[in-house]
């Protein structure tokens, strides 16, 4: 079976700057212009995708019920790993 590639995508972010220096995302625009809401954030730490390269604050957030990664890098851009569909 062959493995699926993933490529990296850059999103526009709604986020939160608490009183206390915490950086909570709230939601983000996919590339097609789509917008999502971010129900949950489960974890932050700093990460590294293995998927599609990258390093920052990897943010484990639920979106409609589902489990996903949103990565801030270093440079404060925001990205997330999609599936390559061929």
């Amino acid at each position: 079976m062959a493995e699926t590639k993933y490529r990296k995508v850059y999103v526009d972010v709604f986020a939160l700057m608490r009183q206390d220096g915490m950086l909570l995302p709230k939601g983000f625009i996919w590339e097609d212009g789509a917008k999502y809401k971010i129900d949950r954030v489960r974890h932050a730490a700093p990460a590294a995708s293995t998927k599609v390269g990258g390093r920052g604050i990897r943010y484990t957030v639920v979106i409609g019920g589902q489990e996903q990664y949103l990565y801030r890098e270093e440079d404060d851009r925001w990205f997330m790993e999609a599936p390559v569909y061929q």
